[in-house]
């Protein structure tokens, strides 16, 4: 069966490329299908694969840039073809789903969220902390263009699956089609806890508007606690800027290094709303407990309490409420306070493991295919 796997783009390994490798390996000899391939950004199971890329990867774009360039996704994701084969898989979390595909082809859309930028995290990206007058004016025309559209073309899957139960109430909301949730798979076994923890906290994470890491760095100014950051992004430079010294950003680490990092942490924290949030999952294998904003995937990945609640005994983390420093704060001299069992954070981080992943995509491979 020849299998095309189209994945938004290619410039990093974050959570989406982490699915998509998933994906590969219940397709060996798949082909992959992005806007924007930056060569040795992503690991040799992606880049051996043949990838086909759109006109925007011969545009000047970089990896933190190339989504200037968003005005154009959606002529770039219609270039592609897909005569002669038998599957289309989208990884997509901007604008995969939204390819052509004839018929009679099914077209199954593993959908990490609607396209962010112009739904629920429009603020975020555009406001007038993350974006220049001319940005916000040119979006403020865009936005409704790209609504209207993504909107139109969500019809051009033959079926949803989501990543947990946030986005599929997203994908009801934005789209209006029904969605199965198949978790992402989390490879647990790379994970293990060192037993003796640091004073560290921990960020693991693509340094993006919507992953609020500013409410973090923020939150940690005003106390003595060390916080590293590990991952780059566009939002890099802002964020070290108004950081304290005892705040270090160490760029992106290796699977190993991540890894060691989780397995010495003292809590990782989650400061914005995820659409599941595998990072979290990882620390949790490796016995480290989560501070989450408690809204969106955590909820659905983290057993906690908020501050002044009962904990439970299978406690996993503690959750705040708002997406303020003060608030992180609070979380934080709750979560001092406090006590985790190692094997109930290991246990919970087990449910989210590759076999079942590959069993609930199986399952909707060969609905699809049906």
């Amino acid at each position: 069966m020849r299998v095309a796997i189209v994945h938004d783009w290619l410039t990093g390994m974050r959570g989406g490329e982490r699915v998509l490798e998933a994906l590969l390996d219940l397709f060996p000899g798949a082909e992959i299908f992005t806007l924007v391939h930056v060569r040795g950004s992503v690991s040799e199971l992606i880049e051996r694969r043949p990838i086909h890329t759109s006109f925007l990867n011969r545009l000047p774009v970089t990896r933190n840039r190339f989504r200037h360039f968003l005005p154009l996704f959606p002529a770039a994701v219609r270039q592609f073809g897909f005569d002669g084969f038998d599957l289309v898989l989208s990884s997509s979390h901007c604008v995969a789903k939204s390819v052509v595909v004839p018929d009679p082809i099914p077209h199954l859309c593993y959908c990490h969220t609607p396209m962010r930028y112009v739904w629920d995290q429009y603020d975020v990206y555009f406001g007038p902390a993350h974006a220049s007058a001319p940005v916000r004016l040119t979006m403020r025309w865009l936005a409704p263009h790209l609504r209207r559209w993504d909107s139109a073309t969500a019809h051009r899957p033959t079926r949803f699956v989501a990543n947990s139960l946030h986005v599929q109430e997203r994908i009801r909301r934005h789209y209006h089609r029904e969605a199965t949730v198949v978790y992402p798979p989390v490879a647990i076994d790379r994970f293990r806890s060192a037993g003796q923890r640091t004073a560290e906290y921990l960020i693991v994470s693509a340094l993006v508007p919507y992953k609020r890491i500013d409410l973090a760095v923020q939150a940690f100014n005003r106390m003595e606690q060390t916080l590293v950051i590990v991952g780059d992004g566009p939002e890099r430079r802002r964020l070290e800027r108004m950081a304290a010294p005892h705040i270090t950003f160490t760029g992106r680490l290796s699977d190993t290094q991540v890894a060691d990092r989780m397995a010495r942490c003292r809590a990782f924290v989650l400061p914005g709303e995820e659409d599941f949030g595998i990072a979290a999952v990882e620390a949790q294998a490796a016995g480290a407990p989560v501070i989450a904003l408690g809204r969106g995937g955590a909820l659905e990945t983290v057993r906690g309490a908020r501050a002044g609640e009962r904990w439970p005994d299978d406690a996993t983390g503690v959750f705040f409420d708002d997406p303020t420093p003060a608030a992180i704060v609070k979380a934080v001299h709750a979560f001092e306070g406090a006590s985790f069992d190692e094997a109930s954070l290991v246990r919970n981080a087990r449910r989210f493991a590759p076999d079942r992943f590959r069993a609930g995509m199986r399952a909707q491979i060969d609905a699809v295919l049906g």
